[in-house]
């Protein structure tokens, strides 16, 4: 993937039960207006975590779930597939066909560490497999802390692997003025690891 280039990229988002679900539905909001498929997994954990954060219900069956995202999001000019968990058809659990980049925002420290230890039970962890076996580009938005030592490790093992690791820890050399401020921070530099264009956040220095 070349920074910025326009062609559709495939992009796998998924979502666990961290919490953080303002910055992933804010991230396929972007994606999905600046013209990016979105291959679309979510946890059960994370159906939860959107309900507490959010006050909104991401459905059980997939289909149900692409009706409410494309009303909440309005047009955009991408695509949306959402899949479930245990969907081991879906095209990213396997290498042929792995999409172009996968990121798991927000990422719990449990899925952390069974993409490092590549335990691939679920299609989020072996999406992520995939990903690093085939060296495309995997981002992990780990949000939690403090992190012990048994997180730092899985954090540097995955890091060696190919990984890159984003916490959602905000600037605010840019005078945030709202709550909106910091999560567009967050994924604007999200965009950036995937070389999508994003006008949420001006590069530094301009």
């Amino acid at each position: 993937m070349t920074p910025n280039d326009t062609r559709m990229k495939t992009i796998t988002l998924a979502l666990t039960g961290a919490s953080g679900l303002p910055y992933a539905m804010r991230l396929l909001e972007c994606l999905l207006h600046s013209g990016q498929r979105v291959h679309l997994v979510y946890s059960q954990a994370a159906q939860i975590v959107a309900k507490q954060e959010l006050d909104f219900v991401l459905p059980n069956r997939p289909q149900d779930a692409e009706k409410i995202l494309a009303e909440r999001l309005g047009k955009f000019s991408g695509e949306l597939k959402v899949f479930g968990r245990d969907d081991w058809y879906a095209p990213m659990a396997s290498g042929s066909n792995p999409g172009d980049a996968m990121v798991v925002c927000p990422c719990t420290m449990g899925t952390l560490g069974k993409i490092a230890s590549g335990i691939s039970d679920d299609l989020i962890t072996r999406a992520a497999d995939v990903m690093l076996k085939e060296k495309r580009p995997l981002i992990l938005v780990p949000r939690e802390t403090p992190f012990s030592a048994i997180h730092l490790e899985n954090m540097l093992k995955l890091s060696h692997a190919g990984a890159v690791i984003l916490p959602p820890n905000p600037g605010f050399y840019h005078h945030p003025q709202s709550v909106q401020d910091i999560v567009d921070f967050v994924v604007a530099r999200i965009l950036d690891h995937l070389g999508v264009a994003q006008t949420l956040m001006k590069p530094w220095g301009e």
